[in-house]
């Protein structure tokens, strides 16, 4: 280890972040992160402002380049608007962790007492919180994803949400390098990880066996069609029949629901009468209701607007609509059209970079159903899914299309978030993709059953309900905001220092 921190600080901080990309992937490699921020530490203890944003924004480009390559995958624009993308998000996401240097730099110094070292989980979820606001928000990027296969680790979300996973994530990293460093005895620092580790993993055992069961069990059909998103809009007669097909396999089952995945039908099914009315006519007939996702059309101040939808197909009523609230810029609309219009009719008969977000959190009811819905990139933000819990929704079901992203990483670690927002509400979460990976995960975060990638299949599974919510449901990011007033009392008497 000693020979690796003697390295140039550009290269252990590239190192570093390429180790810490790697653990978001579904490799197994998740533990990583308990050790690779080690060498980004103690190049920010052995360099001054300068340096340190410029090795922090380093180690962001390696990170983020490693972690979300599939960015640039994206089968649905062609391969110069697709890398744009993919460098753009990278450079972008690269200036918060120059941001981590900076503020390490100027906690630490002159002040034996008050350090970055001893800050810098402060300074961590302080920067993923900041990360989180405004359209460019990315959450996704959390630390808290690499750890979403360790669910009696991370059951403690349900209190600081994945925030107090960073937290602890970089309190260890400090405590090993410590312990590296010989400031702390090897015997004093195997007894804090120890407790950290097993600790918590002991109490998030006990918290899913405390659990209370419902008394609730609601069965559903979930369909996985598998079709390629870049023919859907060129064979609309064939994908409808198919769609067709599979609905009527659905009912076979016998569900109380049947979901469908996002824009599973080549129509816009608001105006589009005759395919609408084949499946109201289906689902009139079975007497079970229908979840799909669907693209409509709207004109407002003589501008035309798509809107990315799920249309709630209910027996002998009429359908309900929830429009998607948090849309994905330069995917579904662009920042500054007048400007820069890349999505201009690409691969599909729509303008993607015309998309129009939703502003109402849909509850739908139907009998003993209460759930809402989230429209894919949707389910990487927690306040959606904690607003939908908190005004009523007893399950919660994820729509969305990871076609685009071929056999990538990408699906994986859209999935696993899934598993995440289960946790931090205590809310049950179906999930349904056109391909990879749908699946009913348990608001302990268990997986009950799942759908491999780029494989068409019917799931039918019961889950349990859960009317409880959680404290991270009732009050939100408070950690967060916590850790964040502390940083900024903090920086505020640093920098009263340097001034005065």
């Amino acid at each position: 280890m000693n020979f690796f921190l003697n390295l140039n600080p550009l290269i252990q901080v590239i190192i570093s972040g390429f180790i810490t990309g790697l653990a978001f992937h579904p490799l197994g490699l998740g533990f990583l992160v308990w050790g690779s921020f080690v060498p980004l530490i103690h190049v920010f203890n052995i360099s001054q402002l300068k340096k340190n944003i410029t090795c922090g924004y380093v180690f962001g480009l390696s990170f983020n380049l490693t972690a979300f390559y599939w960015i640039g995958v994206n089968s649905g624009a062609d391969l110069i608007t697709v890398l744009g993308s993919l460098f753009a998000a990278v450079f972008y996401l690269a200036s918060f962790w120059a941001g981590v240097g900076l503020l390490f730099s100027l906690i630490s110094k002159e002040d034996q007492y008050i350090s970055g070292n001893i800050f810098f989980p402060f300074i961590i979820v302080f920067i993923e919180y900041i990360r989180s606001f405004g359209a460019l928000g990315f959450p996704w990027s959390n630390l808290a994803l690499s750890q979403s296969k360790y669910i009696y680790f991370i059951q403690f979300i349900e209190v600081t949400g994945t925030y107090g996973v960073s937290f602890v994530i970089i309190g260890f990293n400090m405590i090993l390098y410590n312990v590296i460093q010989k400031k702390i005895s090897l015997l004093k620092g195997l007894s804090f990880i120890s407790f950290i580790i097993i600790g918590l993993s002991i109490a998030g055992k006990g918290r899913i066996l405390s659990l209370p069961k419902s008394n609730q069990d609601i069965r559903v059909a979930v369909v996985q069609p598998n079709v390629n998103p870049n023919i859907k809009w060129k064979n609309k007669k064939e994908i409808i029949a198919f769609m067709d097909s599979l609905h009527q396999e659905s009912i076979k089952f016998k569900p109380e629901l049947i979901v469908f995945p996002e824009t599973a039908l080549p129509s816009y099914l608001v105006r589009d009468n005759r395919t609408r009315g084949i499946l109201q006519s289906t689902v009139n007939s079975s007497d079970i209701p229908l979840l799909t996702g669907t693209i409509h059309t709207s004109f407002e101040n003589n501008s035309k607007y798509y809107y990315n939808s799920s249309m709630f197909i209910i027996p002998q009523k009429k359908y309900e609509l929830y429009s998607k609230i948090h849309l994905v810029p330069f995917a579904e609309y662009d920042l500054l059209p007048s400007i820069f219009h890349p999505l201009t009719k690409l691969n599909i008969n729509i303008d993607r970079g015309n998309f129009k977000s939703g502003n109402n959190y849909k509850v739908f009811k139907y009998e003993n159903l209460l759930f809402s819905n989230l429209i894919c990139y949707e389910s990487s933000i927690p306040k959606i899914s904690r607003t939908f819990v908190s005004k009523g929704a007893e399950f919660l079901i994820i729509q969305a299309n990871d076609g685009w992203l071929g056999s990538s990483f990408g699906p994986y670690q859209h999935f696993e978030l899934a598993r995440l927002r289960a946790i931090e509400n205590r809310i049950p979460i179906v999930r349904c993709a056109n391909t990879g990976i749908s699946g009913i995960i348990n608001f302990d975060g268990s997986i009950k059953t799942k759908v491999n990638l780029n494989e068409e299949k019917i799931i039918f599974e019961s889950l349990s309900s859960n009317k409880n919510g959680s404290f991270y449901t009732k009050y939100g990011d408070i950690f967060a905001i916590i850790i964040s007033i502390i940083i900024l009392i903090v920086i505020s008497y640093k920098c009263r220092k340097y001034f005065y």
